[in-house]
């Protein structure tokens, strides 16, 4: 057994990780001398820092289990980032000293003088991820190829964007039609895409994955929770939720937890794969209206208020029982809206210092994916088909019509008809109900549609 060290210098403990992996090993039927192959698909901020959790616990145990992550090649690092990242490594120590003994600080001086063009793929062997230079990571084992990345993998961790998540699937799919046994997916994808035929009907990326590579939902899982990818990886005490079938889940759970990153599991797919859509949705609104009253506590928390009982209202009609927006699944949404890109972004909107001509894919960030979320859910609500009892002009109307915020973040986002400012107007008109009588129009009603899951 090799010793291994987190980039942090701090030393991890060995106390019951190599049973946990033995366990997992025998579940999944995997011969003494034939590795477990875990691969994380896509490098963004928390599919690079799950890899990287995985490879410092279980890196060491080199017989028995290979991880690996897999991303675009050709991505170029930018003079200003290169410059950036040359000032990280100055400052510290350890990942000073572990490039010096890997001969590869020298590249990184030249990056910094100009002469040198760096790469994505490059500096995430070295454990840097683009979209979060200020955390360097351990060394991972990178693979630009996605066929020599999948093809054999036991276990594999969907990292991606849920607006690329179809695309990637699709093309893997073609690496798995001769494969004899079936791997698990690991969906750490928030987002949803909206389809209006033949019925309006949203698509999660558990369920984009299933039809793109014809792999049984039982084995697709999705992994959610609050977390903030970089403070994981610092070892800040964090917990999160594997939701999908008991088979996969609880053994899952069991190998993934950590001394501060405690996995627990869940049943409710459906619930938790949706909230992690919607709330990078709100999350944008949330930065708005913080940047906008200079971080006023109170405005806040009136549109934590609003926005998390437009979260319950969605959630009815997309489950029949849908798990309640409390514990893990409202301190998700908590911490989201609190911190993260989707809130930063929401921030830099309503300063003026990004547009939303300039798109949702932001250097240094990577995708704003609560920007296509808002489309898709405003879409997929406005159909006439899904209407419901307005509670007071006693008529149906869509459902996005009882969604004050959500109406507004798409005029300010996708078409533009209104500012920013538009947000705060919302949260004080004179008529707006209170938020309680929205939660208990969903839980009084019979508003479930199945069929927008695409079940009949």
């Amino acid at each position: 057994m090799s010793s291994n060290v987190y980039s942090n210098g701090s030393i991890p403990s060995c106390n019951g990780l190599e049973e946990k992996l033995d366990e997992l090993r025998r579940i999944l039927g995997k011969a003494e001398g034939d590795p477990l192959r875990i691969v994380g698909v896509g490098a963004g901020a928390w599919g690079s820092v799950f890899a990287a959790l995985l490879q410092d616990s279980y890196g060491q145990f080199r017989d028995k289990v290979q991880i690996r992550i897999w991303r675009r090649p050709g991505k170029a690092v930018d003079r200003a980032t290169a410059e950036h990242l040359f000032e990280v490594i100055n400052s510290r120590e350890d990942v000073l000293r572990r490039l010096i003994r890997r001969c590869a600080y020298l590249k990184y001086v030249e990056a910094r003088l100009g002469d040198r063009t760096l790469y994505a793929d490059e500096i995430l062997k070295d454990g840097f991820c683009l979209n979060m230079i200020d955390t360097p990571l351990c060394p991972l084992k990178v693979v630009t190829n996605l066929q020599e990345a999948v093809w054999d993998a036991d276990i594999v961790v969907n990292g991606l964007p849920s607006t690329e998540t179809r695309e990637v699937f699709e093309e893997i799919s073609k690496y798995w039609k001769e494969r004899l046994t079936v791997p698990i997916i690991i969906s750490l994808a928030k987002g949803i895409e909206a389809a209006l035929e033949p019925v309006p009907h949203i698509k999660t990326p558990t369920q984009i994955i299933g039809r793109a590579t014809g792999i049984p939902i039982e084995n697709i899982l999705y992994l959610g929770g609050p977390n903030i990818a970089s403070e994981i990886y610092n070892k800040e005490y964090a917990n999160a939720r594997i939701c999908g079938a008991e088979k996969w889940r609880k053994p899952l759970a069991k190998f993934l937890r950590q001394p501060h990153f405690i996995v627990w599991d869940n049943s409710d797919l459906v619930t938790h794969e949706v909230m992690g859509g919607l709330k990078n949705v709100y999350a944008i609104g949330a930065g708005m209206v913080a940047a906008l009253t200079k971080e006023s506590a109170t405005s806040k928390s009136v549109y934590f208020a609003h926005c998390t009982s437009e979260m319950i209202f969605i959630t009815h009609l997309l489950s029949e029982e849908p798990e309640k927006l409390a514990g893990p699944l409202l301190a998700d949404t908590y911490v989201t809206l609190l911190k993260g890109r989707n809130a930063w972004y929401g921030q830099m909107i309503a300063k003026g210092e990004l547009s939303r001509d300039m798109g949702d894919s932001i250097r240094g960030k990577g995708m704003i994916q609560g920007v296509s979320a808002v489309g898709a859910f405003y879409e997929l609500l406005s159909q006439s088909s899904l209407n419901v009892p307005h509670p007071e002009e006693k008529k149906p109307v869509a459902p996005v019509e009882l969604c004050p915020i959500l109406r507004t973040l798409y005029k300010i986002l996708i078409t533009g008809e209104q500012s920013p400012q538009a947000i705060l107007q919302a949260l004080r008109d004179e008529n707006l109900n209170d938020p309680r009588e929205r939660i208990e129009i969903a839980q009084s009603l019979v508003f479930y549609r199945p069929s927008l899951l695409g079940q009949p």
